[in-house]
């Protein structure tokens, strides 16, 4: 089992001129990259960062190694922030770019933040919370087009880079070095979750062969890169896991990764030239928040997209109805909803063309996905009676970062083997696939019934007047909560809460119709295109923090 170091350094040795990431005017090859990536990880070590205390001598909610914050739009030096800390055995985190001020000192004091690597668009910010961030002591600034000027005590990415050494660290990386990703805290505070960085080299960034088999030697990484040539363009963010597991995926395979030009907004244009452009083959998108712009982008212009062959929603499910509309407007693409957590990795898929037609909600579960009983006491068969939760064993995370008590409530110990289990409720059905619901988080208890937001925003997106909702329940004396819709209009349509209503009653059962419509100008998400139930649930009681 490797360190995601070593499978770098691999790639990098056996396929030293072709291209691994391209970025507007930058095109830089895996010998390129390997030599940034070590002169980083040596600026790193030379400041004193490294390990504190070994895997051994820890519990499986604590990390003894210094944290390298990662506060950074899209762009080349995000991954080789990622694999220079590898390199030098500190652990990178991701940062929400959206924070305020106040979330920031949150996440940073949470993780210990002992470096940061920041855009200097957020200068300003950083100089604002430094001071309530002890832990911090260096600052690596990536110069941009906002015109920030470097902080005091600050250095510029470019320099550390060009006067330190690209030698290859003395260090010793181990497999059990820290990957740490944290959640989003869209439902709650971000919590960061920490694997092995062998566990979820086969959990999520291509440690799997194309047939499910575990590559157990770096000549079988090299092996598979000399058959895999592919142009992947992972369009959503790197700080969310759903943008940087592809873009690492990608590099491990020896495929070239492409970034948008425009990395602070989602701009359709810039995407869809960019995959005309440099002829992609591979697209990353996050949902229907992507997919809905992306696609009247398809639809209003010309772009000659012949060469996509796979079009990935990660992180967020796509609604059957604009996947319908992806096919007719680009028939001989393939669409995979792919399911996957921060705390299992990937967990399953699904597959829609012009053949199969178009379907949401049931995914083809991975290796060793299953469903296990409401109890948490057992794996229940394919077939089951009533809901169960989506569950992992295997190659699952060693917990959330100094927090016992949720470390213990996700990953349970069932019949001696320890599963992964995110909160997901789901049926295993007897075809072998499974029914996600949705996360448990998010769940609305109407009336004693249990109605999942998830299930009632696909059911609202099927009306054509609709071009983006949430849901989220509110207080009702009478039946506990009920059911809201924050819905999003397509622009100049009008429709009526009746309309709505009928057209949901079409997919879901009538106790899981929203007792009320509000409507916005537009639908609030993150970055990623994950919905913000907390915002959701704020339109819903009218009464913001309820």
């Amino acid at each position: 089992m490797f360190n995601l170091g070593a499978v770098s350094e691999a790639i990098a040795a056996a396929f030293p001129d072709q291209e691994a990431i391209v970025f507007r005017d930058r095109r830089i090859t895996f010998g390129q990259l390997n030599d940034r990536t070590r002169r980083l990880a040596n600026y790193l070590v030379s400041r004193g960062l490294g390990v504190r205390t070994p895997r051994s001598a820890l519990e499986r909610w604590e990390s003894g190694q210094d944290q390298l914050a990662l506060y950074l739009f899209n762009g080349n030096e995000y991954l080789e922030g990622m694999l220079g800390g590898y390199k030098a055995r500190v652990a990178p985190f991701n940062v929400n770019y959206r924070y305020v001020e106040e979330e920031l000192v949150y996440l940073l004091n949470n993780a210990r933040a002992r470096a940061i690597i920041y855009h200097a668009n957020f200068a300003p910010r950083v100089a604002a919370v430094r001071a309530k961030v002890p832990s911090l002591d260096v600052f690596i600034q990536v110069a941009d087009d906002s015109g920030n000027a470097l902080l005091p005590g600050a250095v510029d990415y470019e320099t550390v880079l060009a006067q330190s050494s690209k030698e290859k660290p003395g260090t010793e990386p181990s497999p059990d070095d820290l990957y740490i990703l944290y959640t989003g805290g869209t439902t709650g505070m971000p919590k960061g979750v920490l694997w092995r960085q062998a566990d979820i080299l086969v959990a999520a960034l291509g440690g799997r062969a194309a047939d499910g088999k575990i590559l157990e030697t770096l000549d079988e990484y090299v092996e598979r890169a000399k058959t895999v040539s592919m142009k992947m363009f992972p369009a959503a963010p790197y700080m969310h896991g759903a943008g940087h597991w592809i873009a690492l995926t990608a590099l491990h395979q020896g495929n070239t990764v492409f970034i948008q030009s425009d990395v602070e907004r989602l701009d359709p244009a810039d995407i869809l030239s960019l995959v005309e452009r440099e002829k992609i083959n591979f697209l990353q998108i996050v949902g229907d928040a992507f997919a809905r712009p992306i696609v009247d982008a398809i639809r209003n212009g010309k772009y000659d997209l012949s060469s996509l062959g796979v079009i990935l929603s990660g992180g967020a499910p796509l609604n059957a109805s604009i996947k319908a509309e992806i096919l007719d407007l680009v028939p001989h693409v393939m669409i995979i909803d792919g399911l996957g957590s921060s705390e299992a990795g990937g967990q399953g898929s699904q597959i829609s063309n012009k053949v199969t037609g178009a379907s949401t909600g049931k995914f083809v579960p991975g290796p060793d996905n299953v469903v296990v009983d409401e109890a948490l006491t057992s794996v229940l068969e394919p077939g089951h009676e009533g809901m169960g939760w989506w569950a992992k064993r295997g190659f699952v995370p060693l917990g959330y970062l100094d927090d016992a008590a949720k470390t213990e409530r996700t990953f349970v110990m069932i019949d001696g083997t320890r599963f992964s289990v995110p909160g997901d409720r789901a049926r295993h059905l007897a075809d072998g696939t499974i029914e996600l619901h949705g996360r448990d988080s998010v769940t609305i208890n109407s009336g004693g019934e249990k109605i999942f937001a998830e299930e009632v925003e696909h059911a609202l997106k099927h009306h054509p007047a609709v071009y983006d909702a949430v849901v989220a329940g509110r207080p009702s004396e009478r039946w506990g909560q009920e059911v809201v819709a924050v819905v999003q209009l397509r622009s100049g349509v009008r429709v009526t809460d009746v309309e709505l209503s009928d057209e949901c009653a079409k997919h879901i059962a009538r106790y899981k119709l929203p007792k009320a419509y509000v409507f916005r100008d537009a639908i609030v998400r993150s970055p990623s295109g994950k919905a913000d139930y907390r915002w959701a649930k704020e339109q819903a009681t009218g009464s913001p923090g309820n």
